[in-house]
């Protein structure tokens, strides 16, 4: 069983994930929040990106995806143009949108981040969880409640183990916490690397939690001591990870070796049995 620390995704709920990957249940409103408003969709920019017909340029909350590369697909296996072709299947231009978030967003491109529900035969269908469980997206490092987090994270884990979209692409990679090397050729990018958790030590007000002996040859995981509470209200302290083997999911940086920071609980999963 998966744990998003101490959220605990029912047997059940895995089962059906996995008898069907493919499917998003148009019921679901685990990532529906306050509703801010409607509109029709003009375009589609990329796998995340899509512009209103009054002008608007929406980018959907809670995921991530591959950036698309210069000019046109070069290959069927080019990521970010297979990402994009996805959001265009299921975002038909002229149809009708529902935008939800749980707090005023937007990025300093004046887009505005939400999650989005596509209306299909009078139904609403989530954008996000259709896009990751098809395999088109991951779940991104902030996705605003655990609820969300936990849905979105058991459709990828389907869609990961049936090697479904991109989970049979060399783009989507689940990297060795101890393969410092691999890590840092991929700095600045969004990754999920899952390793054990050799020591978790507190210094200077960061919590680090260490995957090697050596930091410039493993993975270290920091988060501010000032965020620790956020992680504690999820029911686990960051020392109880100690001696686990742990999913990490975020963007890799460069201090002596690589790092991913921790801001928000559904970046770190349990990823043993228990």
């Amino acid at each position: 069983m998966l744990v998003v620390l101490a959220a605990v995704i029912p047997e059940t709920t895995q089962a059906q994930s996995r008898s069907r990957p493919s499917q998003t249940p148009a019921a679901s409103t685990a990532c529906r929040f306050e509703t801010a408003t409607e509109g029709r969709v003009s375009t589609v920019v990329d796998g995340r990106s899509f512009m209103l017909t009054d002008g608007r340029e929406i980018r959907l909350a809670g995921i991530e995806i591959p950036t698309l590369s210069p000019g046109p697909a070069s290959s069927p296996s080019d990521a970010g143009h297979a990402a994009k072709a996805k959001l265009e299947s299921i975002l038909a231009a002229g149809a009708t949108v529902v935008l939800s978030r749980g707090r005023p967003a937007g990025d300093r491109y004046g887009r505005t981040i939400a999650y989005a529900d596509v209306i299909v035969d009078g139904s609403q269908r989530a954008v996000a969880a259709a896009m990751v469980s098809s395999g088109y997206a991951r779940v991104g490092a902030q996705v605003e409640s655990m609820a969300c987090a936990v849905e979105l994270l058991s459709q990828e884990r389907a869609a990961r183990t049936s090697k479904l979209g991109l989970w049979a692409d060399p783009y989507y990679v689940v990297f060795e916490a101890g393969n410092g090397a691999a890590l840092l050729g991929h700095q600045g990018q969004f990754a999920i690397v899952e390793g054990k958790v050799a020591s978790v030590r507190t210094s200077g007000g960061i919590i680090y939690i260490n995957f090697g002996r050596k930091w410039s040859e493993a993975l270290t995981v920091t988060i501010q001591k000032r965020h620790e509470r956020i992680f504690l209200s999820s029911g686990v302290a960051p020392g109880m990870l100690e001696n686990r083997r742990v999913r990490v999911r975020g963007w890799i940086d460069e201090r002596g070796g690589p790092r991913i920071e921790a801001t928000r609980p559904e970046q770190i999963e349990i990823a043993e049995l228990m």
